[in-house]
């Protein structure tokens, strides 16, 4: 047994579960890989999602130090959010994501996946 099965807060599999679990949280991450950085902006790009959720992602993500949140004193005022570095070294796991669900949870795939029975004698 490995050190981090007796001890689940250690486990990094499990620390980083709780950073990106919460609902929007990957899509929040997706759209500021791609230059999207001010909240109005995030919020018509992610639709359905509301301020408040939007807000409290955004929040949780400059805690973990996943994104910075950067002000500026303007008249309306601005806020621009930037991915940090562990912010950017997470968007490989959501491009690879967006590989596995394009190759299985798409209508058109081209490998079903196999039960175990398929390959049964007379399946």
């Amino acid at each position: 047994m490995r050190s981090t099965d007796a001890q689940p807060e250690s486990c990094p599999v499990l620390k980083t579960a709780d950073i990106i679990s919460g609902k929007w949280t990957l899509l929040i991450l997706r759209d500021l890989s791609k230059g999207v950085n001010r909240f109005s902006v995030l919020e018509r790009s992610l639709v359905g999602i509301s301020p408040k959720t939007l807000s409290e992602r955004l929040k949780g993500l400059e805690k973990a130090g996943i994104v910075t949140r950067k002000s500026y004193p303007e008249v309306p005022p601005r806020v621009e959010y930037t991915l940090t570095s562990m912010g950017w070294d997470l968007i490989p796991l959501i491009d690879h994501m967006r590989d596995y669900g394009a190759k299985w949870l798409t209508d058109g795939r081209s490998d079903a996946p196999v039960r175990a029975d398929d390959d049964a004698p007379g399946a």
